[in-house]
């Protein structure tokens, strides 16, 4: 009877090693502030620079007039090789976030950042509102200025089809952004900025800031 139990629990070891070693590596953060719309939004990353973002209204949330008609978003973005390989390398300075994350500091409320990696060395997460560890808190930062991007870039995409005047004061919103860090990975959303850079029935103001937007996608 012991040798079938053993067989069975080496078998299972053996499945899950099988298993981990098939898993593709897999940063993903998770970020949830109820008191924002979108409430919740997930963006996974993987090495070679692809990922997935989605976006979720809270319950009790209704869109704005002034928000974008669709806030509940689902597709696949493309990240830069420098930033991917960045997140990567804190992932694993980082025990791939197995340690405490939070600090327990009474700091103003941020949005909860859960972290997490999943792939062929193990899995882990954490999740805080403020970091004490510098790296920790400077890519949750990061990762939200990511967020932020394709947000503007969704937004764009609307107001290009109902509001072409609204471009001007958004796409001022992203240049500036963009300049100090509040936006990140403009090459998340190169697709928007190519159309608006050639589309004489926008402002000239409005395709001038799509290419200087482009020259930061492509840094």
């Amino acid at each position: 009877m012991k040798s079938l139990v053993l067989a069975a629990a080496l078998a299972l070891a053996f499945e899950t090693g099988i298993a981990r070693a098939d898993q593709p590596a897999t940063v993903q953060v998770d970020f949830t502030d109820n008191q924002l719309s979108p409430s919740h939004w997930t963006l996974t990353i993987h090495p070679d620079g692809s990922g997935h973002f989605t976006s979720q209204m809270g319950k009790t949330q209704e869109a704005s007039p002034q928000e974008f008609d669709k806030p509940n978003l689902d597709r696949d973005v493309r990240l830069s090789t420098g930033f991917t390989a960045h997140v990567f390398q804190v992932t694993e300075r980082h025990h791939l976030f197995n340690e405490s994350c939070e600090s327990g500091l009474k700091v103003a409320f941020q949005g909860w950042k859960k972290l997490s990696y999943t792939g062929p060395e193990g899995s882990g997460s954490c999740t805080f509102n403020y970091s004490k560890d510098k790296e920790i808190e400077e890519l949750g930062d990061s990762l939200e200025a990511v967020a932020q991007t394709i947000f503007e870039g969704a937004r764009l995409e609307n107001l290009l089809q109902h509001d072409r005047l609204g471009l001007d004061k958004e796409m001022e919103y992203l240049v500036d952004a963009a300049d100090t860090g509040r936006a990140q990975q403009i090459c998340t959303i190169r697709q928007i900025l190519v159309r608006l850079a050639g589309d004489d029935e926008v402002l000239e103001r409005v395709r001038k800031r799509a290419r200087v937007l482009l020259a930061h996608a492509g840094s």
